[in-house]
């Protein structure tokens, strides 16, 4: 992976930049504790956001590594990188993972992917002795039948959901490992757990996309085509939490700024909606009349998906800004500007 400059060079904030893809406006400068910051999979979705959250800060220099330079999955090349880069803080966001289609016919891959590069970052970090890592890990580590809102202490209580199964245990296996080395070697290693994420920038290619951004492609397309119905996968049934991808930017950089602690921290709004009524909300605001098909033969996956966001509060006064709905006009303003 290439660094942002192309060279092994830190990045310095852009002076003149004002607002990123992601919707995150520039605020005044302030200092931030760590000023040696890698970001792995910073060049993705959600990297993209973090890495532009922290250019606000006056001190701070990223990394950025490219996966064509660096592949985690490969101890070496973690090392190297480590090594090349130097931090004093990681930001681990780099991650093998789509939607419930893609997670089927990619087991093992997810399994093994996301277990390596994990295992990898943690071991480097230790031995860098690198002062803090960030490690987010995934919703889907929650039981299928995990009580609504979902607490961070019903974690390992119930195997995860079967068509997420082996992306969700690879992380969820993350998070005792932080747990042992900090028991062990000290290391400062927190544990976010994001919700379902969406906004400008994200993934609309239909076989590797989550629901927001499928769900907008097709509408947009059937409106563009003159088509009357679309097809969505499962019963409609199935409920989910989303948030705004900046506001998970945020959230991350709030606690890899103040929170400390090794329990983990369930990252989200609170609020949840059904898949049906998200896929009648999105048809609205792209103009979308014709028909929702819902192809029940297809899984729902989670049956809900709702997290207790208390912990995020009440440890680093996390709350998250955007409502779903100013979240889905402009990321399908973006889309139909951008496709």
């Amino acid at each position: 992976m290439k660094p942002e400059t192309h060279t092994h060079e830190w990045t310095q904030i852009d002076q003149g930049e004002a607002r990123c893809l992601c919707g995150i406006s520039r605020m005044a400068a302030s200092v931030f504790p760590y000023n040696r910051i890698l970001i792995t999979g910073g060049a993705g979705f959600l990297g993209r956001c973090v890495d532009q959250r922290l250019r606000q800060f006056e001190n701070v220099a990223r990394f950025i590594p490219r996966s064509a330079e660096y592949d985690l999955t490969e101890k070496r090349d973690a090392s190297r990188l480590l090594d090349d880069a130097r931090p004093n803080l990681v930001i681990h966001l780099a991650a093998n993972c789509g939607g419930i289609g893609y997670n089927q016919k990619n087991p093992g891959a997810l399994f093994y992917d996301n277990a390596m590069m994990g295992l990898n970052v943690v071991e480097q970090c230790r031995l860098a002795h690198v002062r803090k890592l960030v490690l987010v890990g995934t919703v889907c580590s929650y039981g299928r039948d995990a009580k609504v809102p979902f607490t961070e202490d019903s974690l390992f209580t119930e195997l995860p959901e079967p068509t997420n199964r082996a992306y969700a245990i690879a992380k969820l296996s993350l998070l005792y490992m932080l747990h042992a080395y900090r028991q062990q070697y000290g290391l400062n290693g927190i544990y976010l757990i994001p919700i379902n994420l969406f906004g400008v920038g994200d993934r609309f290619d239909l076989e590797t996309s989550h629901v927001i951004p499928a769900l907008i492609r097709k509408c947009v397309e059937a409106k563009r085509e003159g088509k009357d119905f679309i097809e969505v996968w499962g019963s409609g049934s199935a409920s989910r939490e989303f948030l705004y991808i900046s506001d998970c930017a945020d959230a991350i950089v709030r606690a890899a700024e103040l929170y400390n602690d090794g329990d983990p921290v369930n990252i989200g709004t609170g609020q949840e909606i059904t898949i049906r009524d998200l896929a009648t909300k999105i048809a609205e605001l792209t103009g979308f009349d014709g028909e929702i098909r819902w192809q029940r033969d297809k899984p729902d996956g989670q049956p809900r998906r709702c997290l207790d966001t208390s912990r995020a509060r009440e440890r680093f006064g996390f709350e998250a800004k955007t409502s779903l709905e100013d979240g889905l006009r402009r990321t399908i303003e973006w889309y139909e500007q951008n496709n």
